[in-house]
């Protein structure tokens, strides 16, 4: 079967699916929580609070994440080990992120680490999130990230310093 004919600007799939699993982290470096919820205004967001989409998602985030006086949680998200797979109008990819963090009370350091699964569709000639699950493994000091961190599961919080 010969490939079908690419619109001369339309990025390859992979790519494409690969831009969606960044934007999604540049977003919330931002502090821009109306996009995380455009992102998955089809999609679901699942992590230890169940699963939400659209405009619930950039709710929660208002809710959980501290924005500090630039507007930013003052974070970078670092995507790694991104893999991807495509199956016609369905891609999945599996990766890892590890957030860091620095705040004038709090110095330069990675404050939590884990992995995405994520599965995605071809809609109307575009790739969408139709699915996102957060699974978090380790987690630091998230005491400037979140507005809530005793609410996070009993064996991610973080012992109490000696």
């Amino acid at each position: 079967m010969p490939d079908r004919p690419r619109r001369p600007d339309a990025l390859p799939a992979d790519q494409a699916v690969r831009n969606l699993i960044f934007a999604y982290a540049e977003a919330v470096d931002r502090g821009d929580f109306a996009a995380i919820g455009a992102l998955f205004a089809h999609g679901d967001f699942a992590g230890s609070g169940g699963a939400l989409t659209g405009g619930a998602v950039a709710r929660m985030f208002e809710k959980t994440i501290i924005l500090y006086d630039d507007g930013t949680p003052r974070t970078k998200h670092v995507t790694t080990n991104v893999a991807i797979e495509l199956d016609g109008p369905v891609a999945t990819a599996k990766s890892y992120f590890t957030v860091m963090q620095a705040t004038p009370d709090l110095p330069f350091q990675a404050i939590c680490a884990g992995r995405y699964d994520d599965r995605f569709e071809l809609r109307d000639g575009a790739w969408r999130f139709a699915e996102r699950r957060i699974t978090l493994e380790l987690v630091g000091n998230v005491a400037h990230h979140l507005r809530r961190p005793d609410t996070l599961p009993a064996h991610l919080r973080p012992a109490a310093p000696q």
